[in-house]
């Protein structure tokens, strides 16, 4: 069975060794780095890629929150913090789980069954953390239909809703999967698990029918490069 791969976040010494006593009683889990801040964080996550965070949302410099937000792709969160004021915003995010400081033993178990109910899914699935006003929210690449560049932004539609993400299209682009998405135009990209129907118009461009009921016109010279590649 292939580890559960951990990193803990936590700018406290004391917090970070008693979580790795906690995740030590645990074999399938296996630590594989500890950070003091979201800096640090940030290269460790880019380098070793782990499966799961245990990370403390209140650090100096910068938060919990404002390190997912930097990340092209996010692994499993479990949020942990002295602070219980940022639960319910904490749950609104759907993260995995939320555990208050001091982090009891029954309490931590509860997490890591949860995490094994969903490890599957979890550690194949690409997602994303966007802050979106006063909402935030884990997306799931595979479940996002189409995404609509907005000046310096990109809308992305998923599940009936939409969020904003503050990245050009340009730059969202060199980070998908292109086996999953394809850009149709200069300003819309399009996951192909939700393509309904595609037509061609007289002129020879094609248009694309969504599951979701939306029609979109590809430009001419995508057109021609979706047909030559053969990707749709």
């Amino acid at each position: 069975m292939k580890k559960i791969r951990v990193l803990i976040i936590d700018d406290e010494r004391y917090a970070r060794m008693e979580l790795k006593r906690l995740i030590a009683g645990f074999p399938e889990m296996e630590l594989v780095g500890e950070a003091k801040n979201a800096d640090e964080a940030q290269q460790l996550i880019e380098d070793i890629h782990p499966d799961l965070l245990f990370l403390d949302i209140q650090m100096p410099e910068r938060s919990g929150f404002d390190l997912l937000q930097s990340l092209e792709d996010v692994p499993e969160v479990i949020f942990t913090t002295a602070f219980d004021q940022y639960a319910v915003k904490a749950f609104e995010v759907s993260a995995l789980d939320y555990l208050l400081k001091p982090i009891r033993a029954e309490r931590f178990a509860q997490a890591i069954a949860k995490l094994n109910g969903k490890a599957a899914l979890s550690i194949q699935s690409r997602q994303i953390f966007v802050k979106d006003r006063d909402q935030y929210h884990f997306i799931r690449w595979e479940k996002v239909y189409l995404v609509e560049s907005m000046d310096n932004y990109a809308r992305l539609f998923y599940e009936g809703k939409n969020a904003w993400l503050k990245r050009s299209l340009n730059q969202l682009v060199k980070t998908l999967d292109d086996a999953m998405f394809i850009c149709i135009n200069r300003a819309q990209v399009v996951n192909t698990n939700f393509i309904q129907t595609i037509n061609t118009t007289e002129h020879g461009r094609l248009t694309i029918t969504l599951n979701s009921g939306q029609t979109l016109k590809v430009s001419q010279r995508q057109s021609v490069q979706l047909k030559k590649t053969g990707k749709i």
